[in-house]
């Protein structure tokens, strides 16, 4: 596991994830134009589950699992 931190909504907040969720992650900011830290603040606001570690997670696999849009 591999923690990292953010300031979400004003205040500080550590995520621990797996390194390969953390990979996966900085790929959609990259590919979205955004920073990680902006990825996360946007899973934060829009998550349903209260674990933030989980909402990350499971937008990563929503993203993978999205038809290719080539």
């Amino acid at each position: 596991m591999l923690k990292r931190s953010f300031s979400l909504a004003g205040h500080r907040t550590s995520v621990a994830l797996e390194p390969e969720f953390w990979e996966a992650l900085e790929l959609i900011a990259g590919q979205r134009g955004l920073s990680l830290a902006a990825l996360v603040a946007e899973v934060d606001e829009n998550r349903d589950t209260t674990n933030l570690s989980s909402a990350l997670r499971l937008a990563a696999l929503a993203y993978f699992r999205q038809p290719s849009k080539d």
